[in-house]
């Protein structure tokens, strides 16, 4: 079969998350055993009971067929050879019956026993030893509480002799109850296993004997197979008895060994020293917490040492979280509330303490030594315990003083050294790309030598007397970025999207091209690069406004608008394919001699990247739509002028055929005699109208004659 696994009981005096955590797959594991077992019982307990009902009703079959011949049918006669057939019918099936009580009788022993046991006193036996385990764990923690809690000021032996006493017994008594549930939770993996083959063993063996195969072979098999099963069973049972003897053994060896470690004092200094040459230590702490302006708390939690990181994880966590940063920061004891064996972590830049207590002075001093060979790098050495024994000689509470954030940015500003540098390091800080890549990456995306902006520069820093008089008469300001800023700009009150993001700005630098969809990652990749290889963290925060017309980063204090994109020079947006997080945009713009230089920017965000992305492609598409349309509600109206221009242009046509008509009668009646009849002057009418639409210089003549004899 294959391995087992099992909880150490070695580790039980230290009972940290680890210990924890995989108790906490083991009772997950005993739990879903118990409903699996459950289950299949009520399904053995079915076929039990079935059994037993096929047994009862095959002897009252029988018992009915021989009460044949007693009955008296109206219609039947006496019917010897059906009554010999049925008595002979009832002898088999009374036999049949007999073999059933036996099959239920062997089911009852063979099958229902074993899962029975199983359920009912294994099973019940580990949730009672959890619940032991649980009361002795609280009553330790209350315990150690206390004791946390003993004032350094008013020391009182009597007062400290009983809680070290509390102290003690609760450590005890949890350490006895923890191995002892832990030696039952390992129990359980071979029990389980017993538990659920011996029920299926006396099931089959069982039927076999009920059915009696005459089949030798068939036989054979089953009791081969069976045989097998039957062994593994017994092996499994010896392994059992095997490793509960050696778990006894070791806890009755770690009951006596590790009496000494249940006071929290400080042991013999003789016998167990202090160690200063650590560069990881792992165990329980309480650190302080704030609860109000003046008020704080204390709480226990397991502390450990992650490379150059102190990390911190509570009981039931699966992993630990992050406390503070241990590179070039500062240790030192101190008297913090009234607690003995405090010590206080320093960042490196001054900015975030942490208040931690442990529970001796052997503990604490070792803490002190271990977080200062961290915070001087030891750690990153091959001998670094070694390293560590020279360089720590007397230093028991020592502070390790790190310049502040300015010192060592102005220390550490790029040089054109350090811009080599940089392009040479840029190229480790992912997975080592191929030499085509690198090319692609440096030379077709990414201008050589290209300096690269860290923060932006808010006009309210910038402006003086000079250049406010400029911006109230011009209306317009410079940026950073060498992009031009309309103060006195449209406003996007009228703007139908208005969606406003949270952001850090990280860096702009200028790219070779915008339309390349690899442009945005290599510019994220190179400024994140930079910032690592300067040590540069502090970022400016920003509100990104976006809307149908641009984008805005405003300042979140005084509402003044530092930079503005238009929407319409924003060629791409992206966000960064693992970290949700990071985002960035390509401005297309033109510089001032009219060529059009490319200007990538990356952003940070709280993890609404894919959002603002998402927002800025809608704004581009609601931009475009609006275009459209007023293009075409620009052509609808050219339309309608053209159209209105051809009805004037249509009405004066015909009021010009009127005029003539009107000229052509007036002539033919100036020009008619009296007694000529109404026809002739209609002929002549027409005459003259063919003959003024015809030539229009003698139909003016004619009109300037007929005014003059009218």
């Amino acid at each position: 079969m294959p391995g087992i696994e099992k909880l150490p009981i070695e580790e039980t005096l230290e009972d940290s998350p680890q210990t924890r955590s995989l108790l906490g797959v083991f009772e997950e594991d005993t739990a879903a055993m118990s409903n699996y077992c459950t289950q299949l019982y009520q399904a053995m307990q079915r076929i039990y009971d079935a059994q037993n009902e096929l047994s009862a009703a095959t002897h009252l079959t029988s018992r009915l067929l021989k009460e044949y011949d007693k009955q008296r049918f109206p219609l039947g006669g006496d019917d010897e050879v059906m009554s010999s057939t049925l008595q002979q019918f009832a002898k088999v099936i009374d036999e049949l019956s007999s073999c059933h009580a036996v099959l239920s009788t062997q089911l009852a022993d063979a099958m229902m026993f074993p899962i029975t046991q199983f359920k009912e006193r294994d099973l019940k036996e580990i949730l009672t030893l959890k619940e032991v385990f649980q009361i002795s764990s609280d009553d330790h923690d209350v315990a150690i509480n206390r004791y946390s809690r003993l004032s350094k000021k008013r020391d009182n032996d009597k007062l400290r002799a009983e809680a070290v006493e509390d102290v003690y017994t609760s450590r005890k008594k949890q350490h006895q109850t923890m191995m002892h549930y832990f030696c039952s939770l390992n129990t359980l993996q071979y029990k389980k296993k017993t538990a659920l083959l011996e029920p299926l063993l006396g099931y089959m063996q069982a039927q076999i004997s009920f059915f009696k195969l005459g089949s030798e072979n068939l036989t054979q098999q089953w009791e081969d197979f069976l045989g097998t099963i039957g062994t593994s069973v017994q092996n499994v049972r010896r392994e059992m008895e095997e490793e509960v003897g050696q778990m006894q053994e070791t806890i009755q060896e770690m009951e006596t060994s590790c009496d000494q470690l249940y006071a929290p004092c400080d042991p013999d200094p003789a016998h167990s020293p202090v160690c200063r040459n650590l560069t990881r230590k792992q165990g329980y702490l309480f650190i302080r917490n704030k609860t109000g302006l003046v008020s704080s708390s204390w709480e226990r939690q397991y502390f450990f040492t992650q490379g150059g990181n102190l990390m911190q994880q509570g009981r039931g966590e699966v992993a630990g979280g992050l406390v503070t940063d241990l590179d070039n920061s500062s240790v030192m004891a101190v008297d913090c509330d009234d607690r003995r064996f405090c010590f206080q972590v320093t960042s490196f830049d001054g900015k975030k303490l942490v208040w931690l207590q442990s529970e001796s002075r052997k503990d604490c001093e070792e803490w002190i030594s271990t977080i200062n060979n961290i915070s001087k790098r030891i750690y990153l050495s091959e001998n670094a315990e070694e390293l560590a024994a020279r360089v720590n000689q007397s230093a028991l509470e020592a502070v390790t003083p790190s310049p502040s954030f300015q010192q060592r940015h102005e220390s550490m500003r790029p040089s054109s050294k350090g811009r080599a540098g940089r392009a040479s390091s840029i190229s480790s800080v992912g997975s080592e790309p191929s030499p085509a890549l690198s090319v692609l990456s440096l030379d077709a995306l990414v201008a050589p030598d290209t300096p690269i902006q860290f923060d932006i520069i808010s006009p309210v820093s910038e402006e003086n007397s000079g250049q406010s008089k400029t911006a109230a008469q011009s209306g317009r300001r410079s940026n950073p970025f060498g992009e031009s800023g309309d103060s006195t700009s449209e406003d996007s009150e009228d703007s139908i999207l208005h969606q406003l993001f949270i952001v850090r700005f990280l860096g702009s630098m200028e790219v070779r091209t915008a339309e390349s969809a690899e442009v945005i990652p290599e510019t994220m990749r190179q400024i994140l690069a930079a910032r690592a290889i300067h040590n540069i963290f502090r970022m400016t925060e920003s509100h990104l406004l976006v809307t149908c017309d641009c984008l805005k980063l405003i300042d979140p204090q005084t509402q003044v608008t530092r930079l503005r994109f238009p929407l319409t020079s924003v060629v791409q947006c992206s966000s960064h394919q693992d970290n949700k997080r990071l985002f960035g945009f390509v401005l297309q713009s033109a510089d001032g001699r009219g060529d059009s230089r490319a200007v990538g920017y990356i952003f940070e965000s709280n993890n609404d990247g894919e959002k603002i992305c998402d927002s800025v492609g809608l704004a581009k598409q609601i931009a475009f739509h609006s275009e459209m349309d007023r293009k075409a509600v620009e052509k609808r109206k050219e339309h309608d002028k053209a159209k209105e221009k051809q009805q004037e242009e249509l009405s004066k046509q015909r009021q010009i055929e009127k005029d003539l008509e009107e000229q052509s009668r007036l002539i033919a009646a100036s020009s008619r005699p009296p007694n000529q009849p109404a026809a002739a002057a209609d002929g002549q009418f027409l005459v003259l109208s063919n003959s003024q639409s015809e030539d229009s210089d003698a139909g003016e003549e004619g009109k300037k004659k007929g005014e003059s004899e009218a």
